[in-house]
């Protein structure tokens, strides 16, 4: 029993870990198809352009940031255990790396072709999103603050993380035309990316969760 629980817990970090590559393959074939970063990176994005710091530490301060918004909403019930999506997300950052370097400069010519890949960077953003989220381990701060506020209002995690992507994309472009005059690595892909994903999210679950479910939890 002893080691079907841990064989169990390592297939869950393991498909955990596949679904942060595979959100990272997303993330790099959203930036080659040059039609505007995706909602997770839209903030960090904006404001590295805005104090001129480096995306990198944007995107740890944010990330911290809605990890501090999860502590407000949740008191006491917040498990110490969630910082670690902080250690998580420097994982992520490597796994984007990869990616990038993995892809290179590929790009599909025509505007038809850069929708193309947007497509298929939504499918694989929504596909790793599900994966990790559906192991039960730690969310990645963006996707933890949806399914906590998800939580809180008994709203389904799909729909909020659409709400959440949205907003954080409306204040990335209120900042960008406070502060730079004009839009500044959010395009219409970012918009697109932003309403479609949790929705590929809702019709990937049902006949995905129930498989991992039974792979992962099933005594």
């Amino acid at each position: 029993m002893k080691q079907s629980k841990f064989f169990q817990f390592a297939l869950r970090v393991l498909i955990y870990c596949i679904g942060l590559l595979v959100i990272a393959f997303g993330v790099a074939i959203s930036v080659n198809s040059n039609l505007g970063v995706s909602p997770v990176n839209s903030l960090p994005y904006v404001v590295s352009q805005i104090i001129n710091v480096p995306m990198g530490t944007c995107v740890t301060v944010i990330f911290c940031f809605y990890i501090l918004l999860q502590v407000l909403l949740l008191g006491k019930k917040f498990k110490p255990i969630q910082l670690l999506q902080i250690v998580f997300s420097t994982l992520f950052g490597y796994f984007v790396d990869f990616a990038k370097w993995a892809v290179g400069d590929f790009a599909i010519p025509t505007y038809f072709g850069q929708l193309a890949m947007l497509a298929i960077s939504i499918i694989l953003i929504a596909l790793g999103v599900l994966l990790y989220m559906d192991v039960k381990l730690v969310p990645m701060p963006m996707e933890g603050l949806s399914s906590c506020i998800a939580d809180k209002l008994s709203k389904p995690f799909p729909t909020m993380k659409t709400v959440v992507d949205c907003i954080v994309v409306a204040i990335g472009t209120a900042l960008c035309f406070i502060f730079l005059g004009g839009l500044d690595g959010i395009r219409e892909g970012t918009i697109i990316t932003a309403i479609v994903t949790g929705k590929v999210i809702g019709l990937m679950k049902k006949p995905i969760s129930p498989l991992i479910e039974k792979l992962c939890f099933k005594k």
